[in-house]
């Protein structure tokens, strides 16, 4: 059984250590508001820990902190972790790198690099994940296993992360104004809100699910839509019309070239 420590239990840190509870780790909980920590530890069946103990005895340790405190928070574990031949670190923290947090340590140990999506809290993250040289095959299987009921992993190199995470981090809200969007039409034509917002959710989550499931190229699904002379090639003309694709890029690169000016 893995012992599995979250120094930072919000929404992401929280939502994460939810999807670790479903396997057999043994989870330690540890946050600056010990009450939000032991409402989780209710909730999962964890047990709240500080976080020099916590370190000390986890496989795994789920760094779950702000870009902004991240040097406080390694400060004040780096002796713990040292200690801890068997420790694995795995940050969230957007827009620092696994060097820098070495820098931090003033030493060498496993790291995992992980940028998660909110979809973790039910079960459909896309959770991208960058590591050191000194995370193994099995550390990264052990890894895989134990945030395997929070969605899908995806290894990628570090130096695209950031840009990946402005698709699949920060997507999840593109997702959401386009949602409302398309169910605000709905009510423009007569249809009441929460029947309008429930075809567009609907929609949206099966739209995605057939492209999952049939590996074909939206365009493709998208063509297979739309009958010559139909009624939805006349709104795709409209989606064209308003530059629907472009607007989706710039807001991705957008996104993308605001984590570049925060890591300076």
């Amino acid at each position: 059984m893995k012992k599995v420590g979250f120094i930072g239990t919000g929404k992401m840190g929280g939502a994460l250590a939810k999807a670790v509870s479903k396997t057999d780790a043994y989870i330690l909980l540890c946050d600056n508001f010990l009450k939000k920590a032991e409402e989780l530890a209710s909730l999962i069946g964890g047990k709240t820990e500080n976080s020099i103990e916590l370190v000390k005895t986890s496989d795994f340790i789920f760094l779950g902190v702000k870009p902004q405190v991240i040097d406080k928070a390694v400060l004040e574990i780096k002796d713990a972790l040292k200690q801890n031949e068997n420790a694995v670190l795995v940050s969230m923290a957007a827009g620092v790198s696994i060097e820098a947090i070495k820098c931090m340590l003033g030493f060498d140990m496993p790291i995992i690099r992980i940028m998660p999506n909110t979809a973790v809290e039910v079960g459909e993250g896309m959770i991208l994940y960058a590591t050191n040289e000194k995370v193994s095959e099995q550390i990264q299987n052990d890894f895989a296993e134990l945030l395997k009921y929070a969605g899908k992993l995806d290894k990628i190199n570090e130096g695209l992360i950031d840009a990946a995470s402005a698709v699949s981090g920060c997507g999840p809200a593109f997702v959401y104004m386009f949602i409302n969007a398309l169910a605000d039409g709905g009510v423009e034509n007569g249809i009441p809100r929460d029947k309008a917002l429930m075809y567009a959710e609907q929609t949206v989550l099966g739209a995605a699910s057939l492209a999952i499931a049939t590996g074909e190229h939206p365009e493709k699904l998208k063509d297979d839509v739309c009958s010559p002379g139909g009624t939805t090639i006349a709104g795709v003309h409209a989606l064209e019309k308003g530059k629907m694709r472009a607007s989706v890029m710039d807001a991705v690169k957008e996104s993308y070239q605001k984590t570049l000016k925060i890591k300076k």
